[in-house]
């Protein structure tokens, strides 16, 4: 077993590693940029060797600099997680030419499942089910309509050695095929330097179903069940599951078994992940095979017992699988969310910044936390906006969702924007309890984006009573400061008035044994709790109903969290409330006459010129943020009057670009 390992990465899953190699005895190296000087997974490791500027193809990504590292510190092999330089060849025939052990599969199986024209062949020839498309490379988007037309729309173009969402446009038109294959084009290039495009069928109204596979030296091939990752936003996952609600047994093992048959074609050793794609009616078709560890692998874990982690450790020093295909046992159900920083509220946009308040919720059988960052931590526009996996399990899906709910419910985050709202919305969604998923669920559930209003309301009266029952203690500990002149004590009053917008709800707020009897428009509430003026979780019992509330402050107002619902609550006297009928609102600029830019990110081109007049709809800029490309386009028929703004400029979230007349 080696002694020593080298994590050629960073965030979550170099922690995630880290965790299991100091369980196994193995000593750890991490690696850095100038931007993770401070992270958490450097902190964690035993050594941490710096390896250059932010931008990850100065440090990441520079293989040189990652095999000195191993020499100077004597790490034996190199666990590459996943991105990066996970799936490049180079860097394996780099670590081999060193004498360094690869923690993954050979070179064969990287280049012949890397790229999806040859890894689509492959399969064909393994007897795997594969989609009806266009398998070379198309030369032009004429090229790319004509295929387009001869498969028949809807058609989807994709980055031959793309990944992650990118390089990847579903067209429905001859003109849709030409501008997708374009921004596929574009970034296929920006994020893998490789520009070769193909098309297949689009299958209407898809699943995204991957099975799990571990390979040893010695020939052993199994799989380990089935993970759904159909809930996705532009094609990255948001949320996964394991095992798949819409499979029975005889597809899971049929899906396992083709699975297997590709791994053994390519002479596959490590973890591995099969993708499909499937229809309704559990019809499957190969997609692509994932040569390294997956975001989402902690669901197979969490139902299956196996630390992926650890046996491709063990794989890489010559071990035997510990297991057979009939070891293999699925327990329980197991959900994944994907904790981001970004807006849901403005088009999910990344989100800059640090964490003032980071504090996730306590882990147990039931909840399982990945993240490589903590309080202090900063989320910067050169990485992947994750903060953190929420994994939870229960015997039952209905028991995983539950502990889900509870579990982001209980996770605070300050400084920065995230989607945890969001994600407790999706997962309360009633399409989502019953299993009937697909790759455009958001899409279709949020057709207009996601607004707060969307966000359903088991129980529309409870952050009432909250607000009450918080206001209420916070004027109490106020009238229990020293210096009051005697006879003019503070009185704490009952009534009050919860405002929210332009909402009035009257409320009494009346002492009881372990809390507060609230009446929210005449009904009668019981809130029990400890909390305290500070404290940013509220737990207790409303009704005997277990809850935990997040409590935030925006100015006088009180910003109330529970299961992905939020409300803005300002708690008056009622004379207060009758008098704020007649203040004025403040009305906000008017920024109409700017194109501004919608998130930090790189201005990569400007389309337009001073003077030029725009019909709706027209391209204005394109932004690239996290590697994506984000076309910006004019809303009304314009004419620009200044550009302030450059190609190159690096921008921040609501800085201008152009100033029309």
């Amino acid at each position: 077993m080696f002694k020593k390992i080298l994590i050629a990465n960073r965030g979550e899953i170099a922690c995630r590693i880290i965790r299991t190699a100091r369980r196994m005895g193995i000593a750890t190296v991490a690696v850095y940029s100038d931007a993770d000087r401070n992270s958490l997974h450097v902190r964690m490791a035993d050594e941490a060797v710096h390896i250059g500027a932010a931008p990850s193809a100065q440090s990441y990504l520079v293989i040189d600099r990652i095999i000195a590292a191993c020499k100077a510190t004597g790490a034996e092999a190199v666990h590459p997680g996943f991105g990066f330089l996970s799936e490049r060849p180079a860097f394996c025939e780099a670590l081999e030419k060193a004498g360094i052990v690869f923690i993954g599969p050979g070179v064969h199986a990287i280049n012949s499942m890397g790229d999806k024209i040859t890894s689509k062949l492959l399969a064909q020839k393994a007897g795997v089910s594969t989609i009806p498309g266009y398998t070379d490379v198309i030369r032009d988007a004429d090229h790319a309509v004509e295929i387009a037309r001869g498969i028949g729309y809807p058609v989807m173009l994709k980055a031959s050695a793309g990944g992650g969402g990118k390089g990847m446009r579903v067209v429905h038109s001859d003109a849709e095929c030409r501008d997708g294959f374009e921004r596929a084009t574009n970034e296929a290039v920006a994020a893998f330097g490789d520009g070769r495009v193909f098309a297949e069928k689009f299958i209407q109204e898809p699943r995204h179903v991957e099975i799990q596979v571990l390979a040893d030296h010695h020939g052993n091939v199994i799989y380990l069940g089935e993970r759904e990752c159909s809930i996705q936003r532009r094609h990255q996952k948001v949320l996964e599951e394991a095992p798949s609600p819409l499979l029975d047994e005889g597809t899971r093992r049929a899906m396992g078994e083709q699975a297997v048959a590709l791994a053994k074609a390519v002479d596959y050793r490590s973890a591995g992940t099969v993708e499909f794609v499937t229809d309704q009616q559990r019809n499957f078709y190969f997609l692509e095979m994932n040569t390294r560890l997956q975001v989402e692998h902690p669901v197979t874990e969490m139902v299956t017992g196996v630390d992926l982690v650890e046996l491709m450790i063990r794989v890489a020093a010559g071990e035997k699988l510990p297991l057979t295909q009939k070891d293999v046992r699925l327990n329980g159900w197991a959900l994944e969310a994907r904790v981001y920083a970004e807006d849901p509220l403005r088009n999910f946009l990344p989100s800059t910044g640090r964490l003032v308040r980071c504090r996730p919720p306590a882990e147990s059988r039931h909840v399982r936390v990945d993240t490589g960052i903590d309080e202090g931590s900063e989320v910067s526009m050169f990485y992947d906006p994750m903060i953190a996996k929420v994994i939870t399990w229960g015997e039952t899906r209905d028991a995983a969702i539950a502990h889900m709910q509870d579990a982001l419910d209980e996770y605070v985050i300050r400084g920065v924007a995230h989607n945890i709202g969001f994600l407790n919305a999706v997962i309360s969604k009633e399409r989502f309890r019953s299993g009937r998923l697909s790759t455009g669920f958001i899409a279709e559930e949020y057709p207009d984006g996601f607004r707060p209003a969307d966000v359903p309301h088991d129980d529309p009266g409870l952050l009432l009573a909250v607000a009450g029952a918080v206001h209420r203690r916070l004027m109490e500990r106020a009238a229990q400061l020293t210096g009051q002149l005697p006879s003019h004590e503070r009185v704490v009053g009952r009534d009050y008035v919860v405002v929210i917008g332009r909402e009035e709800h009257p409320v009494t707020v009346d002492p009881c044994v372990g809390g507060y009897t609230v009446s929210v428009d005449g009904l009668p509430r019981q809130v029990l709790t400890d909390w305290a003026p500070g404290d940013l979780l509220l737990r207790g019992q409303v009704d005997s109903r277990a809850v935990c509330v997040q409590v935030g402050r925006d100015g006088l107002r009180y910003r109330l969290t529970r299961h992905g619902g939020e409300i803005s609550a300002l708690v008056v006297t009622p004379r207060a409330a009758e008098l704020g009928r007649f203040m004025i609102e403040k009305q906000p600029p008017d920024l109409s006459r700017f194109l501004l830019s919608p998130m930090p990110g790189l201005l990569k081109r400007l389309i337009v010129k001073p003077g030029q007049e725009v019909k709706a709809g027209e391209e204005l800029a394109v932004v690239e943020a996290m590697k994506m490309e984000n076309s910006l386009r004019a809303l009304e028929d314009v004419k620009v009057a200044k550009l302030l703004a450059s190609e190159g400029q690096s921008l921040t979230v609501d800085q201008p670009i152009i100033e029309f007349h």
